[in-house]
């Protein structure tokens, strides 16, 4: 039944309710019955249907907040997925690398800064085969009393494991440290050493690294006897060096350096002998390598007891100079002392090739540099440096290498 339009029914419908209502009274039976089921049937045909949805219920292109309105009521964009979900890692930065300043090879700037340390490391019989050659930069050998040599090794840009058998200083030994103004690591010395070290130790021309101020930092090993027994390591000596004020204080170079000779220049084969009064020592140019390999008397090849690596340098220097009896009040003692300001006649071997100069040195501190016979500074090969120092009137045998092989064709 049609409502009137001002019952109390009518008011309290809202006004689409009273439109339906009209629609539905107007309309014949059959007709209304007939929109009734094409609804219905179109109901059911949606519901059932896999096709796409309607642009009514479709989800916007770009995910379900497409559509929602951003400022100023504009639609906001969905941003677009990236073609490469997975970000590129950052490359890693290139090492900065710095040339050493006593052998110029590429090294860290930290480890280019590192102060040299030199330590006395004997060499008679009972103290072979000694420990750091590996590790050092530049190894001095030099006649000490009683004919028997002494080595002084000094560590530049490696800090070495297990060194020694540390000896006593020489002040001939303390001219070259002074050099680089080296921590200067012994057990005692002579007085004449002693007494300069007291004097100028404190970095003027060294760091005197005595064993009698720094026992903690020295060790004796049990399966040698004394005094070929004491040790130290590159962890105690960098502490040494930063107790006395030389750790990270770097260095400027003093020799020249360059890269190996291509292996179509190096010679075959070539030896070098010099010899002490109770030692002789050869050098066996080793083509492939580009370096000298050591043979000492007694022992035979030469190896460092701390890392058992062959002792083979890249460079190997020769110097004559005066030697005689030190003056020190113990002539028992046989000690020595050396004219080392001056000049001298010197070889240096480098590459598989030999150059016959001079050494120059112009003062305690000053550097030994070596000239050819025109008067050239020489240059070295990176590397290892092994200077020996001989007497006036040693001899010293030199043996040249051959010609290059020729190369093979492919």
């Amino acid at each position: 039944m049609l409502r009137g339009a001002g019952s109390a029914d009518a008011a309290r419908e809202p006004e689409g309710f009273q439109m339906v209502e009209w629609i539905c009274a107007a309309l014949p039976r059959r007709v209304l019955v007939l929109g009734m089921a094409l609804a219905l049937v179109a109901l059911v045909a949606g519901c059932g249907s896999s096709g796409p949805t309607t642009a009514a219920t479709a989800v916007p292109a770009g995910g379900p907040l497409a559509g929602l309105s951003g400022p100023g009521g504009n639609p906001t964009p969905a941003p677009s997925p990236s073609a490469d979900a997975t970000e590129s890692p950052t490359p890693e930065p290139t090492p900065v690398l710095v040339s050493a300043p006593l052998t110029g090879r590429l090294v860290s700037p930290a480890a280019a800064a590192r102060h040299p340390i030199a330590v006395m490391i004997d060499d008679l019989w009972a103290a072979r085969p000694q420990s750091g050659f590996s590790a050092a930069s530049v190894v001095w050998q030099a006649p000490a009393e009683g004919g028997i040599p002494r080595y002084m090794l000094i560590f530049g840009e490696n800090q070495p494991g297990a060194v020694g058998p540390v000896r006593s200083a020489r002040y001939y030994y303390i001219a070259w440290a002074a050099e680089w103004h080296a921590v200067y690591a012994h057990a005692g010395g002579s007085p004449q050493a002693l007494e300069t070290l007291w004097a100028q130790g404190d970095g003027k021309l060294v760091y005197n690294a005595d064993q009698f101020a720094y026992g903690a930092y020295f060790h004796r090993v049990t399966d040698r006897f004394a005094p070929h027994n004491l040790y130290t390591d590159g962890q105690q000596l960098d502490a040494i060096a930063a107790g006395v004020g030389a750790a990270g204080t770097p260095v400027q170079p003093i020799w020249q350096f360059a890269p190996d000779a291509s292996l179509a220049d190096r010679p075959a084969g070539g030896q070098i002998v010099v010899s002490y009064p109770s030692n002789t020592i050869e050098y066996d140019y080793d083509r492939a390598t580009n370096s000298y390999p050591r043979t000492v008397s007694v022992e035979g090849p030469q190896h460092d007891a701390a890392t058992g690596e062959r002792v083979a340098p890249q460079n190997v220097v020769i110097m004559l100079m005066q030697f005689g009896p030190l003056s020190d009040g113990h002539p028992n003692k046989g000690r020595l002392e050396a004219t080392v300001v001056g000049r001298g006649p010197a070889w240096v071997c480098t590459n598989g090739r030999t150059t016959k100069g001079t050494w120059r040195k112009a003062s305690l501190t000053a550097p030994t540099r070596f000239y050819d016979d025109q008067g050239r500074e020489i240059t070295l090969t990176v590397g290892q440096t092994f200077v020996n120092v001989l007497p006036l009137g040693s001899t010293v045998r030199i043996t040249p290498g051959g010609p290059p092989p020729p190369a093979r064709a492919l």
